[in-house]
């Protein structure tokens, strides 16, 4: 009977695509061709067992725990072997209640708060100034990462062709910077919605400090209370939001937009996209988004299509991604200590883990970032060529 670091190295040898070398009980082992690229110290072994459940968790876990160490960079180990996320085995019955996402409110509700509600004061310690939580914009490769939010939010509001007194609505608002970048700039009256009572509080409080009262309201409410507002808007946009949504509740999501967007209205959708209709990774949903799942480019559109939306724009901005994440990993690290301390080692390399992870799966083209600009029916009041 073979032993469990035997079965180890026999399941890992699969993922040779780049070469690297396994550390274990005094011996190495070369996975693939070549020099290593990285070295996987394994403190202890992994269940084969939960390997074969959930490569993606077993992994996930062990390097939590500190049961397995990265020796090298941990971005560039993930990014050589992330690409080969086809091969990470998954019991889907096994997984059927962590893979599932709910359709009720109440739920929604605390998965995101499970994210966003950690504490304003972890966010602050490694995102920009403005708390923007989403994929910069980098016109040029020095900008700062408060430079690249600030490009993204004008690039954001320059698509929505704005006028004085329009009504802009932002599903999924966060702490608010692009709504009150858009009041103070085009003179909009905006709401904001938000799930998280962290977000609501800030935001609440910005608005207040900026001397907005007049101009922008933020509300805690679930996307599909919208109609109950009885009142419409100018412009929608939502930014990184739709993915908490969940598969069966994408036709939900379009359904309260169309109802509260006027005739000729722009939406725009800031969204992580799938190539593939995937269900999601076990590992990040079970640690770090629970019920996140990125629709596909093609079910947006199509589903756009059923509510009268004309597609207007569609623009990839992944590589910015990968560059945005990048920068929240160095300010994460250079506040390592500090928030080891107030979260704990696990939750730090957990975090750690996630932000490089998604550097790699942005890098590889696992996941991507779209920006989809629509119009409710036909708009021909738009200037005729992207005048933004």
């Amino acid at each position: 009977m073979k032993k469990k670091q035997e079965l180890l190295i026999d399941f890992i040898k699969q993922f040779d695509e780049h070469p690297f070398a396994i550390e274990m009980d005094g011996e190495k082992h070369l996975i693939g061709e070549g020099d290593p690229t990285f070295v996987v110290k394994v403190n202890k072994p992994i269940d084969i067992k939960e390997l074969v459940k959930s490569t993606s968790i077993a992994l996930g876990e062990a390097y939590m725990k500190g049961d397995i160490e990265v020796e090298g960079d941990l971005y560039t180990a993930l990014n050589n072997f992330l690409g080969q996320l086809g091969k990470f085995s998954k019991d889907i019955k096994a997984l059927k209640k962590l893979m599932l996402t709910s359709k009720g409110k109440k739920n929604q509700k605390k998965e995101v708060a499970s994210h966003y509600d950690i504490g304003n004061d972890f966010y602050e310690l490694w995102l920009d100034e403005t708390m923007s939580y989403s994929c910069g914009y980098f016109k040029k490769k020095r900008d700062t990462l408060y430079e690249a939010q600030m490009n993204k939010i004008y690039y954001i509001l320059e698509k929505l062709c704005l006028k004085e007194d329009m009504h802009l609505l932002d599903i999924g608002c966060g702490w608010g910077q692009l709504l009150i970048e858009a009041a103070k700039k085009y003179k909009i009256k905006g709401l904001g919605i938000t799930l998280s009572e962290e977000q609501y509080k800030k935001f609440q409080q910005r608005i207040k400090e900026e001397g907005l009262d007049d101009r922008l309201t933020v509300e805690l409410m679930d996307y599909r209370d919208l109609p109950k507002l009885k009142t419409s808007f100018d412009r929608i946009v939502s930014v990184g939001m739709i993915e908490h949504v969940g598969r069966d509740n994408y036709e939900a999501f379009m359904s309260s937009v169309d109802k509260v967007l006027k005739p000729t209205g722009l939406f725009l959708l800031h969204y992580i996209s799938g190539m593939k209709e995937h269900p999601g990774d076990p590992w990040m949903r079970k640690y770090i988004f629970p019920g996140g799942m990125c629709p596909s480019l093609r079910e947006v559109i199509n589903l756009s299509a059923e509510y009268n939306f004309y597609t207007l724009d569609v623009e990839s901005l992944r590589r910015h991604y990968t560059e945005t994440l990048h920068r929240w990993n160095k300010n994460f690290n250079e506040h390592r200590d500090e928030i080891q301390e107030k979260m704990g080692i696990e939750f730090t390399r957990m975090w750690d883990l996630y932000l490089c992870a998604c550097a790699a799966t942005f890098n590889r083209g696992v996941i991507d970032l779209h920006q989809i600009l629509l119009s409710k029916g036909v708009n021909n009041e738009l200037p005729m060529t992207r005048w933004y």
